[in-house]
């Protein structure tokens, strides 16, 4: 849990050694409470227990409204899209990418995210720029409906270099027994596509060498973009789809949902397939956003590849048996959707039946 710990260092060295001496400033692990709990409390859903500073955090299933309760649990991090972040010193929107590579884990389970904690490791501990993270996953947590019931700073000198920092994130959901996905997924059921918000928080090592052999640096006008850097457009947060596919869910329209992530199409979608059954992938049925594009020919990147290592314009996949009343329900709720493909009865289990294009 971040907790307080209420002693001061001391600089007197005729009193021995301190902490602060060693580089961990714990007064600055105070101020950082002090500075995010508006932005914690702001997060509180039904179940919520206690607040901030206590060994662990509580929660109330029967408050939240369960019944017969199935927890499910996620971690993930944002991996070496934070290096981008670092080194632009944009840090207002890392911390959605963190919760959105959680909580959107929790939904394609059928799961409703009640509550997350989050975990920040440096070499020293910068109080603005931890509490500017924080408030990021403050922010996702809220238009998630999950509650940020805590999490842990830790001040580690020696193990970051300056300015470098470390987030990972850990989610719990719940759903009803008798309503986790996937399920009843069967031949002939239709593919719809939700549009990602760009690259979203995977393959960024290889984003970064495609950069690094561009030339150009983060604070360029981004080539792909009108009217942003180059930093700014690649550090758009992680599309949040909890809304969405709850709401779909709660009509009993999905049989399953994948998380389009670091192994993109190819390597999310056979994850909630029973055996036997394939998908069949129409590669030309979305536009393909110009940030991939750019990727690609900057970068040399193969069409394998690129759908490989990134989600490539669909960052959520529905799985559905009714196909128009999704759509429908989608276009009425202000959501682009495609229909991208098809459950088959097959021994391969994937499918692209159409290229994607790149160029």
């Amino acid at each position: 849990m971040r907790s307080s710990i209420m002693t001061k260092p001391t600089s007197d060295t005729s009193k021995g050694t301190s902490y602060a001496q060693a580089g961990v400033d714990i007064a600055a692990g105070d101020a950082l409470i002090d500075a995010i709990k508006p932005a914690a409390r702001a997060t509180d859903r039904p179940g919520t227990m206690g607040g901030l500073g206590g060994f662990g955090a509580l929660f109330d299933l029967k408050a939240a409204g369960f019944k017969d309760p199935v927890l499910v649990s996620c971690t993930d991090g944002v991996g070496t899209k934070l290096m981008v972040a670092i080194e632009a010193g944009k840090h207002d929107e890392v911390g959605i990418d963190l919760v959105a590579m959680c909580v959107n884990d929790l939904v394609v389970q059928g799961a409703t995210p009640l509550f997350f904690l989050d975990y920040l490791a440096t070499g020293k501990l910068s109080i603005e720029d931890a509490s500017t993270v924080i408030k990021g996953i403050a922010q996702a947590c809220a238009e998630s409906g999950c509650a940020l019931v805590g999490g842990e700073t830790a001040e580690m000198p020696g193990m970051y270099d300056k300015g470098h920092y470390d987030l990972a994130g850990f989610s719990v959901g719940a759903a009803e027994r008798g309503n986790l996905l996937p399920t009843n997924i069967k031949a002939g059921d239709t593919l719809i596509g939700l549009p990602s918000s760009g690259v979203h928080s995977n393959g960024f090592s290889l984003v970064r060498e495609v950069v690094r052999r561009s030339g150009l640096s983060w604070k360029d006008a981004a080539p792909f973009e009108t009217g942003r850097t180059l930093a700014e457009a690649l550090l758009t947060p992680t599309k949040l789809y909890v809304k969405t596919v709850l709401s779909l869910h709660q009509q009993g329209l999905l049989n399953g949902c994948a998380h389009i992530t670091g192994g993109g199409l190819p390597g999310n979608l056979p994850r909630v397939l029973p055996e036997g059954l394939g998908v069949s992938i129409d590669g030309s049925a979305w536009p393909v956003p110009n940030v991939f594009k750019w990727l690609a020919k900057t970068g040399n990147v193969a069409s394998d590849e690129m759908l490989r290592v990134f989600n490539c314009g669909i960052g959520m996949v529905l799985v559905t048996s009714e196909p128009d009343k999704v759509l429908t329900a989608l276009k009425n709720s202000g959501e682009v959707a495609y229909r991208i493909g098809k459950v088959t009865q097959s021994d391969t289990v994937y499918r692209l039946e159409s290229p994607v294009s790149f160029s």
